[in-house]
């Protein structure tokens, strides 16, 4: 029987599993899905499938820097909980798939998970550590940076958060500092023109009623908005932040002619709802 994309596209949602699995089973097992499903899941590779639903906050960020800095990636991959994220296979496929990045340069998700890594599909390698590992795996986000000056990295607390950043110039050692920075004091962006309007005007609205809610007449409110935000770029804008290795400075006067082109943080399950257990719920579910 003739093995269509169609088919294979079906058995992999069904799965999970990688095309290049889901193409062997369809030929081993003559075109039966309900029988192609049986072959993956006694290879162990439809495991993952039971594990869909589950919620991954878990895992770590992992950088990878090419020997020259010129180039660089971070990527974010989630299982469920600690233990797993510190297993050793999850953290060499992290890095692997991080190393992978840098030097293949994939356009999105979809391009890396159909990319080809040690002979398969990154994706059926992410089905296959979610079945040995036990635990559901997902390849959440990534970035990547290449350029002339110098690319930087810096992971925090063994992978709960990462930085890519890209600088005009600068040694290895303002590198470091930089994406320090990023990691510990949250930038949104490198300088003013960076913020949007709408993350201005959010912070005004809230500025205006914290006047309001001082006491302060009306009339003057928006001159104090005006200040006030002023303080808010202080915060949020790399540049004008303090320096945290040296108060004292702010991060522009330690960069002095090299410039921040780009950066990307990643917190570690930063937007995914994390599922909360009711141990006594459970155990009287499964008592009954």
């Amino acid at each position: 029987m003739a093995i269509t994309a169609a088919m294979v596209k079906e058995l992999r949602e069904r799965t999970g599993a990688g095309m290049m699995d889901c193409k062997k089973a369809l030929a081993e097992t003559n075109g039966d899905m309900k029988a192609a499903i049986d072959y993956l899941r006694e290879k162990g590779i439809a495991k993952a499938e039971k594990k869909a639903g589950r919620i991954a906050a878990e895992g770590a960020v992992t950088a990878y820097l090419s020997a020259d800095a010129k180039a660089g990636a971070i990527v974010e991959i989630n299982c469920e909980t600690d233990f797993a994220a510190g297993n050793e296979q999850f953290r060499a496929l992290s890095a692997k798939i991080a190393k992978h990045i840098a030097e293949t340069n994939p356009v999105d998700l979809d391009a890396l998970n159909a990319s080809t890594l040690d002979g398969k599909e990154v994706a059926a390698l992410i089905t296959e550590a979610t079945a040995t590992i036990g635990e559901k795996i997902s390849l959440r986000r990534f970035a990547r940076y290449e350029g002339a000056g110098r690319v930087a990295t810096y992971i925090h607390m063994g992978g709960k958060i990462g930085v890519l950043v890209e600088l005009s110039g600068g040694d290895e050692q303002l590198g470091k500092d930089i994406a320090m920075q990023i990691a510990a004091a949250a930038p949104i962006a490198v300088d003013r023109s960076g913020v949007t309007a709408d993350d201005i005007e959010h912070e005004k609205e809230v500025l205006r009623k914290q006047a309001l809610e001082e006491g302060k007449p009306e009339k003057i409110v928006e001159k104090m908005v005006e200040g006030r935000i002023n303080k808010f770029y202080e915060e949020v804008c790399l540049l004008e932040q303090k320096f945290v290795k040296d108060p004292e400075q702010k991060v522009s006067a330690v960069l002095g002619s090299v410039g921040v082109k780009r950066f990307t943080r990643f917190q570690l399950g930063e937007g995914i709802e994390k599922k909360q257990e009711d141990f006594a719920a459970e155990v009287a579910a499964q008592m009954q």
